[in-house]
């Protein structure tokens, strides 16, 4: 392999294929499936080869093969053991000398960062407090997210039958699974898989987010289960956008890449997508990594009541941060300027592409930021003020029902709303290349995805969360995701150090 004429690589390659002859029909299905151009047809040998140098292990060719003919595994050769100095290390070093860039990726961060869900355990009904079945007893699922009030006030009829709220109530909206689709924007993944999350946001009655690429006129429709971004950018942002939307949020960072803004290149700006962000047609789509309309909480709560204003105070505002050191009192300033939910993004968090230093490094996991941020609004009595909405790492629905219990009002999903899609975590969305039609403006490539098939893959996934979600809320004996909320005498930690049972809010097993 070389690299613009002048080196010889000096990387192993990532994947290696096994080619099974006796198996393989010469079909040519793997040759049209990889976009990374992997295999081809040898006429001279009447055989199909492949360059491993060139495989993501993405596993399309494996699933697509008709004859299962291919085998696509982590490629075995290594250098000599060194504690310090591993294989990945070493092919990013060999990289960059090669190529004097940024090394970039996408997706997660895949570090061996301690993952606190699987050091948490929850509570279970034994004998004092009878369990529920979900099959057989009323399970609310169904959250509210916005502003509270302190009190409500009521008004009742002289037989006391009807019954009035007089509190005037704030905006806000109500999903029927604390689950919701995190932030992807149109651009950063295909038309295809935007429209798969509208559609299945819309049928299962939870949200989407569109992330800072805007939203396509002809989406709009299916805008009252949307949040819609206003980032750095204002890509696609005017007065239709804000008004059809059920959540405006301010996007200030994300937990993949904190601090920094987002780009997406001009190859990927195609006239559907220049149209939809309002730039010219292939330009680089650049989002500064600061807010220019925010260096203090005071620019923070004007821009807050600027889009309220925008918006005649009918929608609530979110305002989304990554998780870093000093969450718990930046979340206080947010609340306190104004903001209705307060989106908290961790470092585990995926992107369509990010310097993997950063991803790797910056930023701290959301089940820290989390509890940090729930305890501090209750010590400062204005948790009723803000929802809180999590993101950065949610795997399961055990996960889910975790960061409930920890204090979130509802959790944001990204990567595994991909995987439903048919992603298999590559992590090369930032090449624009996806095989599986995902994170990609290839036509050929996108029309892999149909929206009506991944928006019912989509559906099922959080109708098997939701449902396993009401049976572990039965087996501790709550009949309503409401009483989970910030009960943490539901969790209990295993393995963690007493710091971290500290930060978290929870007590050690068997205590």
């Amino acid at each position: 392999m070389m690299l613009e004429g002048e080196f010889h690589t000096h990387m192993l390659p990532e994947f290696m294929i096994e080619r099974r002859q006796d198996r393989c029909i010469r079909c040519r299905v793997c040759e049209r499936q990889c976009g990374f151009n992997v295999h081809w047809y040898d006429e001279e040998m009447d055989m199909m080869r492949e360059d491993e140098m060139k495989c993501v292990g993405c596993q399309r060719c494996a699933v697509m093969c008709p004859t299962n003919a291919l085998v696509v595994k982590p490629h075995p050769g290594n250098y000599k053991p060194n504690a310090n100095w591993t294989r990945e290390r070493l092919q990013d070093l060999k990289k960059q000398a090669e190529t004097g860039g940024v090394l970039l990726t996408g997706s997660g961060n895949d570090k061996p960062y301690r993952i606190y869900w699987d050091h948490i355990v929850l509570n279970a009904s034994q004998v004092t407090n009878p369990s529920i079945d979900p099959l057989r007893e009323p399970m609310e699922l169904r959250t509210f997210l916005g502003r509270k009030q302190d009190k409500l006030e009521f008004k009742y009829s002289e037989d006391f039958e009807d019954i009035e709220i007089t509190t005037e109530l704030y905006p806000n909206v109500q999903i029927e699974t604390p689950i919701v689709f995190s932030a992807m924007s149109y651009g950063a993944i295909s038309y295809q898989a935007f429209k798969s999350l509208a559609m299945a946001a819309s049928e299962f009655g939870t949200l989407f987010n569109t992330g800072e690429g805007g939203l396509p006129k002809e989406l709009r429709k299916y805008g009252k289960n949307a949040i819609v971004q206003c980032a750095s950018g204002r890509f696609g942002v005017d007065p239709e956008y804000l008004n059809v939307a059920a959540v405006v949020e301010i996007k200030i960072g994300q937990g993949a890449k904190p601090g920094i803004g987002g780009h997406l290149p001009g190859e990927k700006v195609t006239l559907p997508i220049s149209v939809t962000r309002m730039i010219p047609e292939g330009t680089d789509a650049l989002s500064p990594a600061p807010q220019h309309d925010i260096y203090s909480i005071e620019d923070l709560s004007m821009l807050i009541y600027a889009l309220k204003e925008a918006t005649n105070y009918e929608k609530p505002v979110s305002v989304k941060i990554a998780a870093v050191h000093n969450v718990a009192a930046i979340a206080s300033g947010m609340v306190r300027a104004g903001a209705d939910i307060i989106a908290i993004d961790g470092l585990r968090g995926g992107t369509g592409a990010a310097p993997k230093m950063i991803r790797d490094n910056v930023g701290i996991p959301v089940e820290l930021a989390l509890a940090a941020v729930d305890q501090r609004l209750r010590d400062e009595g204005i948790r009723n003020k803000a929802s809180i909405l999590v993101a950065g790492g949610f795997r399961c629905s055990a996960d889910v029902v975790k960061a409930i219990a920890l204090g979130a009002d509802a959790v944001y999903i990204g990567t595994p709303a991909l995987v439903a899609m048919g992603c298999t975590l590559c992590q090369k969305c930032h090449t624009g290349i996806c095989n599986w039609g995902i994170c990609t403006q290839d036509p050929y490539l996108a029309k892999r995805l149909n929206p009506e098939i991944t928006a019912k893959r989509l559906v099922n996934l959080l109708r098997a969360w939701s449902h396993e979600i009401k049976e572990m809320l039965g087996g501790m004996g709550i009949n309503a995701i409401e009483s989970l909320r910030g009960n943490r005498e539901q969790l209990r930690g295993v393995g963690l150090e007493d710091w971290e049972l500290e930060v978290l809010g929870i007590k050690g097993a068997g205590e």
